[in-house]
């Protein structure tokens, strides 16, 4: 450890008795200059003419670095010289040591020592060249390694319920849609329907594909040229056709059996990345998504999940533990406040099978689909408990529409709507998107309010044509 001043300390000797006088403090310095001599027992006692001088003791545990000169010998070289008599004014006069003489090693000595300092250092080098590679390494890293059955490069197999298991049957049968257009190129998701050529996917997919280009790339790298063969915003789906046969098609199943809490695997290409697969669960049932914009709006009655969905998913499948559809995956939520979306934040929402599995039978065998209606304008303005038919007609349309399935029930200008089917509604999206759950033809319950008094009706439903 250094000093402030950058310099070493001083390292103290070891402990233990030291032989002879016992010396002031031990000097470190270079072996060739070390010495020690001792002091009087008193400052002021005299010396004797011939007191010896006291040659320097080898001081056991010394630092490793430093070795102390050996005593002179009895007769030899440097002998000591008596100190001479005080000098006026009491101080002792200097003392004066001769220097022995230094021994150097001639030629004859230094040579043969080269030369063996030289051979030592190539053999050592040598030595050490042949146990050890060049760069110290193993020549075989020898690590661990795992028995594959049935040796490295076979299949390995997954329990069919498993998420690779279930991704490995529905992969096939997923699809990649590019659309061009003047406006500009998109691409989502799709899912064979049948396997002489149809394809389901989302309405705003295919959106502009009658006046651009269309094509379908399947999940072995094949593309086809696709045409939509009807679409319908209301349900925001659409089924494509392209000519092909031997396709296998994915099963849609009972959307209605769903629980939240269900594993669901979403499938598709988010971000054009063809073939990814996203798992989570249902996170809930019934949420009522209005996508889109106001002039091309849908209202789904959707299944959310937590499976992460992002641009690109759109009209790929969510299916469940047994790899049959239960939804297609069409929204997102996005933070307040932001124009774009951030990609999947957890909040996906997908129509129900069930629902996609009706509009898909109408589409391919009429090309157009219907929706429920019950002939009642909404006042997006009312902010009171349920949601309240206009009190006046607007802009020239009837409030109630006459002869509707509202009107025919009793249902006039100003009701208020609390609840259908006994579930509570606070907007009208929601009741526009709970009766759209149902079919044309099917009977619901409202509850209404006129002025104070309360009661509930039952409502057949209409039919609309879709746009």
């Amino acid at each position: 450890m250094s000093d402030a001043d950058g310099t070493r300390p001083a390292e103290p000797a070891a402990t233990g008795p030291v032989p002879g006088p016992a010396p002031s403090a031990p000097l470190f310095a270079a072996p060739s200059s070390y010495r020690h001599v001792a002091r009087p027992a008193a400052a002021d006692a005299p010396v004797a003419a011939d007191a010896p001088v006291a040659h320097a003791t080898p001081v056991p545990g010394a630092h490793p670095r430093y070795a102390p000169v050996p005593p002179a010998a009895a007769t030899g070289h440097a002998s000591p010289v008596p100190l001479g008599p005080p000098t006026p004014g009491g101080a002792a006069a200097p003392q004066v040591v001769r220097r022995r003489r230094r021994r150097t090693l001639s030629v004859a000595w230094v040579a043969p020592l080269v030369v063996l300092a030289l051979v030592a250092g190539v053999g050592g080098g040598v030595l050490g060249a042949r146990l050890l590679p060049d760069d110290a390494r193993p020549a075989d890293a020898a690590l661990p390694t795992v028995a594959v059955p049935g040796g490295t490069g076979a299949p390995v197999d997954r329990a069919p319920d498993s998420v690779a298991g279930i991704a490995a049957g529905v992969l096939p049968s997923v699809v990649s849609i590019e659309v061009r257009t003047p406006d500009g190129e998109g691409s989502g998701s799709g899912f064979v329907l049948r396997e002489d050529g149809y394809v389901l996917t989302n309405n705003h997919v295919v959106a502009g594909a009658d006046s651009g280009s269309l094509v379908v790339v399947f999940g072995d790298g094949s593309e086809l040229p696709g045409t939509v063969v009807g679409a319908t915003g209301e349900y925001d789906l659409a089924v494509v056709k392209v000519e092909a046969s031997g396709l296998t098609p994915l099963v849609l199943g009972d959307s209605d059996a769903v629980v939240v809490g269900d594993p669901v695997v979403a499938v598709g290409a988010p971000l054009g990345l063809v073939g990814t697969v996203t798992t989570g669960i249902v996170s809930a049932r019934n949420r009522p998504v209005v996508a889109g914009d106001s002039s091309d709006a849908a209202f789904i009655n959707a299944i959310q999940t937590d499976a992460a969905i992002n641009p690109g998913n759109s009209g790929g499948p969510l299916v469940n533990a047994a790899g049959e559809v239960v939804g297609i995956n069409s929204a997102i939520a996005q933070l307040p406040g932001r124009l774009t979306s951030a990609g999947s934040i957890g909040l996906g929402f997908a129509i129900p099978s069930n629902q996609a599995r009706r509009t898909a039978e109408q589409l391919i065998e009429t090309g157009r689909a219907t929706y429920p209606v019950i002939g009642v304008l909404l006042d997006n303005e009312y902010s009171g408990e349920g949601v309240r038919v206009f009190e006046q007609d607007p802009d020239g349309q009837s409030a109630v529409t006459p002869d509707g399935p509202a009107d025919a029930a009793g249902i006039r200008r100003g009701d208020v709507i609390l609840a259908i089917d006994g579930r509570p509604v606070t907007a009208s999206e929601e009741l526009i998107v709970a009766i759209r759950a149902h079919r044309p033809g099917d009977t619901v319950v409202l509850r209404v309010r006129t002025g104070e008094s309360e009661r509930d009706v039952r409502v057949r439903l209409d039919e609309a044509p879709s746009d």
